[in-house]
């Protein structure tokens, strides 16, 4: 007897079937590619966007220690980070923050590069993402289901976030601390109390993601996917798997919370957040990099970010790729080594002051 499905595998049907009709009726449209092959878009998996992404070989260089830890969140859960440190004196401390559904071995090169110059840099996991999600109870090196895990892009930044800043500032103390954000991670920057701790900001392609200042037709389909795709999909599994395109898997919380920014005019400025009055207290140095062929982080999203930092003049500036011999950057190619000799070392000499 052929059993019946169950109510949560149709909407997932559903979802899945809808998003084939999206991709299907867009080869119609002159110049626009179904999802799964538009380049740059930050919907792709990570994984697949980064293929033949070699990293440079800073990992072995004499002058720079690796050193895997963990470190709590300000509510105790354990963070998996990687801490880059020259064997020479220290003269900065960074701390790298990820973009959404992104593990942090992707800034490893970048990292490495800082430490390579003086830097003690710290890059880590939020919770759910990466070496940050828990083991499951059987089978080996399996990560735990994210059904029923509980956490918000808010709580990212509140508990997460708040705590990477709070453990490079009170382990060096005498040096001053930057901070990189990619992506969400420089939109936490403005939700997190202690960001009075920073004393220089760079975001690369950092914005407020909302669909509206995005590029045509990206725009479209992005708002499609996540309200057609992705939220009925989280609804049925409990989480955002990374299979629809997003990257990592995410937290159920994560990504409608994302979705609803996205969703929203002014993304999350229309939220209710308390925590939107930090945004305020920032009084560090900030610059923010966009990048023409990126069509998520434009340059109207990056200057609205930005624009939330009122106690400051953020400096914001547009790269092309033909600026730095490149063919394309996009959302993720900042990251790239062949950029070590150009936009590695413009942020780098940057945060430094050089």
């Amino acid at each position: 007897m052929r059993q019946k499905a169950q109510p949560d595998l149709w909407v997932a049907r559903a979802a899945l079937y809808t998003g084939w009709l999206l991709a299907a009726s867009c080869k119609s449209i002159p110049h626009c590619k179904p999802l799964q092959e538009k380049p740059n878009s930050h919907l792709l998996g990570v994984a697949r966007k980064l293929a033949g992404h070699r990293l440079p070989m800073d990992a072995a260089r004499d002058d720079v220690f690796i050193d895997e830890i963990s470190f709590p969140a300000t509510d105790g859960y354990a963070l998996s980070g990687t801490l880059f440190l020259p064997r020479a004196t220290k003269r900065h401390a960074v701390l790298i923050n990820s973009a959404t559904a992104v593990p942090r071995k992707i800034y490893r090169g970048f990292a490495s590069y800082l430490a390579h110059r003086g830097c003690a840099v710290l890059t880590y996991d939020y919770r759910g993402i990466g070496d940050s999600r828990l083991p499951a109870m059987v089978g080996y090196n399996q990560p735990k289901s994210l059904v029923g895990f509980k956490a918000s892009m808010s709580d990212w930044a509140a508990l997460d976030v708040t705590a990477a800043v709070s453990w490079m500032r009170e382990r060096y103390n005498t040096l001053p601390l930057a901070y990189i954000g990619h992506s969400f991670g420089g939109q936490a920057l403005g939700l997190i109390a202690n960001n009075t701790d920073i004393s220089r900001a760079a975001f690369v392609a950092s914005q407020a993601a909302t669909w509206r200042l995005m590029t045509s037709p990206e725009k479209y389909r992005v708002l499609a996917f996540m309200n057609l795709i992705g939220v009925p999909l989280a609804h049925a599994l409990g989480y955002a798997p990374g299979w629809a395109g997003i990257g990592e898997d995410l937290p159920k919380g994560v990504f409608l919370q994302w979705a609803d920014w996205v969703s929203s005019p002014r993304y999350l400025f229309d939220s209710k957040l308390p925590a939107l009055e930090n945004f305020a207290k920032f009084k560090g140095e900030l610059r923010a990099l966009c990048f023409s062929d990126d069509p998520w982080a434009t340059r109207p999203a990056v200057e609205l970010l930005a624009g939330g930092f009122t106690a400051i003049k953020p400096e914001v500036l547009t790269v092309t790729p033909s600026d730095v011999g490149a063919k394309a950057i996009g959302h993720f190619g900042f990251f790239r080594p062949e950029h070590r000799d150009t936009l590695w070392r413009g942020v780098a000499e940057w945060i430094q002051g050089e």
